[in-house]
């Protein structure tokens, strides 16, 4: 049965959220975790394993690999360095960084573009990890290049070069992005360049520690510090039974995807941030300024600065981020009003294996997955 406190059930229905959660794992998932509040009310729950091997249970208070959600924190870095004047956010990147982003291509995209996707720059990550070549055409590629790459000590610059260097995804500030990975390693080193910091120290300071978040940070070497759970990686079924990954040296997305959290941590840096006490009332109004990108699993969504919102049909809108690495998945949402969130963690990642044309097929994880989401977020 899950691991289960709560503090009040006036507006959680816990017994729901228990159910929810058992149900994920039964479809499949050997573990996850989460925490839902609704204004002062909180609940927490685990079900499942964070060891196959030994059958070690996840708990609710684990550290876990939060991948993309880092841009959240990146791009409200970011702002705030524009709120203080020592960037601006409809500036040329190349004015910035012109050796990284050389000539017409530098003047024409701008920091914005680079936070919100729509610079057209490639994903380097195919060309990093060479068995994901084909990526996003999921049928060509394999997982070789996961195990050869688990020690391997990227440099952000040579990462960035793969993606700026690369065929363009699209025309800077075109009606239509793409999101990418090089965007933010760019961000990262215009945080470096502009603080004269290490853009983890930047984060730390002006976003983690003024978030009060005390089990977050960056990894300081491919192990997770703290009780975690292992991460078991099935790369669309090419992995059978998907491999821990949870030993990996993370320079191969740095403070792009990297960072370690918990749940707890997550709904409060996003409670803080929509509230207002990360950046201030404009910055977090562009923040929430979306367009229209395509996402890495090619679906087309609205994207703002670092956030995305998150919506039923006749249902209040959520804004967040979600976020995967090699073996872990999670989401973070807070309701436009801060009223109620929700902060997900699960230990498996790429579940569904591929039909016969090279799409991923239906899994009962994903109707389970999406089953906790709407008890969580809508009750």
């Amino acid at each position: 049965m899950p691991n289960t406190t709560e503090l009040n059930t006036t507006e959680l229905n816990t017994d729901e959220l228990d159910a929810a959660m058992e149900n994920v794992h039964r479809a499949g998932m050997p573990g996850l975790f989460a925490e839902v509040r609704a204004g002062d009310q909180v609940w927490r729950g685990a079900a499942g394993v964070a060891d196959v091997a030994t059958g070690r249970p996840v708990t609710a208070d684990m550290r876990h690999r939060v991948g993309s959600i880092t841009k959240t924190f990146t791009a409200a870095a970011v702002l705030q360095q524009a709120e203080s004047g020592r960037i601006r956010l409809d500036a040329p990147i190349g004015r910035y960084l012109p050796k990284l982003v050389p000539g017409a291509r530098g003047e024409a995209i701008t920091v914005r573009m680079l936070i919100n996707h729509t610079s057209g720059l490639a994903e380097y990550l195919p060309y990093a990890f060479p068995s994901l070549k084909a990526f996003p055409a999921l049928a060509d590629t394999g997982p070789e290049s996961l195990d050869d790459h688990r020690f391997t000590r990227f440099d952000p610059v040579e990462l960035i070069e793969l993606g700026v260097t690369a065929p363009a995804v699209g025309t800077p500030g075109g009606p239509l992005g793409v999101y990418s990975n090089t965007n933010y390693l760019l961000l990262v080193q215009l945080l470096e360049h502009v603080t004269g910091s290490t853009a983890e120290q930047c984060i730390t300071q002006n976003v983690i520690e003024r978030a009060g978040l005390r089990d977050t940070g960056f990894p300081t070497g491919p192990h997770i510090e703290g009780p975690h759970s292992q991460l078991y990686e099935a790369w669309l079924g090419m992995i059978d039974p998907p491999r821990d990954y949870s030993v990996y040296d993370m320079s191969w997305v740095g403070p792009s995807a990297s960072l370690i959290s918990t749940v707890t941590d997550l709904n409060r840096f996003y409670g803080l941030l929509l509230a207002g006490e990360i950046v201030g009332p404009s910055s977090l109004a562009e923040m929430r300024r979306t367009v229209r990108i395509v996402s890495q699993e090619g679906k087309t969504i609205d994207y703002g600065l670092g956030l995305y919102p998150t919506e039923a049909p006749g249902q209040d809108t959520f804004w967040g981020h979600g976020g995967t690495v090699w073996g872990a998945g999670a989401l973070a949402v807070t309701r436009a009003d801060g009223g109620r969130q929700m902060s997900v963690a699960v230990n498996m990642q790429r579940w569904n294996k591929l039909d016969s044309t090279g799409r991923p097929q239906p899994h009962p994880i994903d109707d389970a997955l999406a089953a906790l989401y709407r008890v969580a977020m809508y009750g």
